[in-house]
């Protein structure tokens, strides 16, 4: 069997001698889609309706859950 070598790693200075490639940025997102960026500033929901029907929805729930609870220990 032949020995095994080791190959020598090159050191950190050898590797940041490399050329690296450069990454021009053309545009920025915000510049590629201006009708994009419009159109969200004018869409503004409202939500307060919801909001208070989710929470009379929540509050019945919980009435009618505990309504069921102490009905079952009379009706036992």
């Amino acid at each position: 069997m032949s020995k095994k070598t080791k190959r020598s790693s090159r050191s950190s200075a050898a590797r940041s001698s490399e050329p690296t490639p450069a990454v021009a940025v053309t545009q920025s997102v915000q510049s590629a889609l201006p009708g994009a960026r419009s159109s969200e500033k004018g869409f503004n929901p409202d939500y307060s309706d919801v909001i208070k029907d989710l929470k009379r929805i929540g509050t019945l729930a919980g009435t009618f859950f505990v309504l069921m609870i102490l009905l079952s220990f009379f009706l036992k």
